[in-house]
């Protein structure tokens, strides 16, 4: 590589970099508000909101890739062709397409990076964040411990706590359990203990009376009792063999194990196929819209103001791109043995981008063009 690639290249990752962290810190403020505000509301510690926050940063990341590098290869073109240093480069003599290796090489170098993201980190990310959802979903002693508000661990199921203090005794305790409408009962309690002993976790309340309605006789009887056990283990939802999602099945398992997912799990082969396919598919956009974007600027002539009606038409290429991927997407589920289709829309970019660099690199044709427009309007 040249020293000019080199410097193309260097600006191309810097940018590359600050437009990630901008897109990244968008999407993850707008994100975490309602994360942050259920794991709080489960009683949960802020240490647990800040492992889904890494865990769901591969996701993240992911997904505003494409588009840092979009935008990398827009502003750095855009920026070299006004401060002339590519309309000098043009002048020497060299071709967009010799110019377009530095864009290509970083191209390479970004869909690298989503490559160890898309085929790796996420899934393994997507995985870890679903089992701490299922133990957190688990945690019934973490839902109940919030002193003044009615909590609501299971359908039927109504716990008041008034007050925790410091040495773990909760005060003036109700429960209320209507899971047998044949049969409601509700608790009520000054002092009561969160035991474990190894069986389940229970709710021992002491000094306290339970009352209980027959619908039938429509009669309420009432106990007075000194001490009352009652097991809260049963209201957790978690379950060890939930089924798994798709974006957490590992990718080698993807390749090397759907007959075994399909027989087990409740996946069909078009959406494993989608699957694996998409992962890959996005190695080949980065460089796709890498090269649209640069290209796209390379049909402009030199301005101070910059190149802003090729901008938008870069601007309006991605969000073609983007269209075709979301349109692919269904039919291959449908039919797997159109998988090359998810490949679409970066061919398709590509192929835009070789058109435009062959136009770029005839300027010629363009002035020639110019000029016959020039006296068709005159005439």
């Amino acid at each position: 590589m040249s020293r000019f690639d080199g410097y193309f290249l260097r600006q191309l990752l810097i940018l590359f970099g600050f437009f990630t962290l901008v897109l990244v810190g968008v999407f993850w403020i707008t994100r975490s508000v309602s994360l942050f505000d259920r794991v709080i509301s489960g009683g949960q510690p802020a240490m647990v909101f800040l492992e889904f926050t890494a865990l769901t940063l591969p996701t993240l990341i992911r997904t505003v890739m494409p588009m840092a590098v979009f935008a990398a290869a827009v502003y750095a073109t855009n920026r070299l062709s006004r401060e002339s240093e590519m309309t000098v480069m043009l002048a020497t003599g060299t071709s967009p397409w010799r110019l377009a290796r530095a864009v290509f090489v970083f191209g390479i170098v970004t869909g690298l990076m989503m490559a160890a993201i898309s085929v790796f980190l996420r899934p393994a990310s997507v995985e870890q964040l679903e089992q701490r959802q299922a133990e957190v979903a688990g945690d019934v002693t973490a839902q109940l411990l919030n002193e003044g508000e009615f909590l609501h661990p299971a359908q039927g199921v109504t716990v008041y706590i008034g007050k925790i203090d410091l040495d773990g005794t909760l005060s003036e305790v109700f429960v209320s359990d209507r899971r047998n409408e044949e049969e409601p009962v509700s608790y009520s309690s000054k002092t009561a203990y969160l035991v474990n002993n190894g069986a389940g976790i229970h709710l021992v309340m002491v000094d306290g009376i339970a009352l209980r309605l027959n619908p039938e006789g429509r009669t309420l009887s009432s106990t007075l009792f000194a001490d009352a056990s009652y097991d809260i283990s049963e209201l957790t939802n978690s379950d060890t063999n939930a089924m798994r999602s798709l974006e957490a099945i590992p990718t080698l398992e993807l390749l090397q194990g759907r007959e075994s997912i399909l027989a087990t799990e409740q996946f069909s082969e078009g959406e494993l196929i989608e699957e694996l396919h998409q992962r890959f598919s996005w190695i080949a956009i980065c460089i796709a819209v890498a090269m649209a974007g640069f290209s796209t600027l390379m049909l402009g002539s030199f301005s101070r103001f910059g190149l802003w009606p090729q901008i938008f038409g870069a601007f309006t290429i991605l969000v073609l791109l983007e269209g075709v991927r979301g349109f692919v997407s269904p039919v291959v589920i449908d039919d797997p043995n159109l998988w090359i289709l998810l490949y679409l829309p970066a061919i398709v970019g590509v192929l835009i981008s070789c058109v435009f660099l062959l136009i770029a690199g005839r300027p010629l044709l363009r002035t020639r063009t110019r000029g016959a427009n020039g006296a068709l309007s005159q005439a």
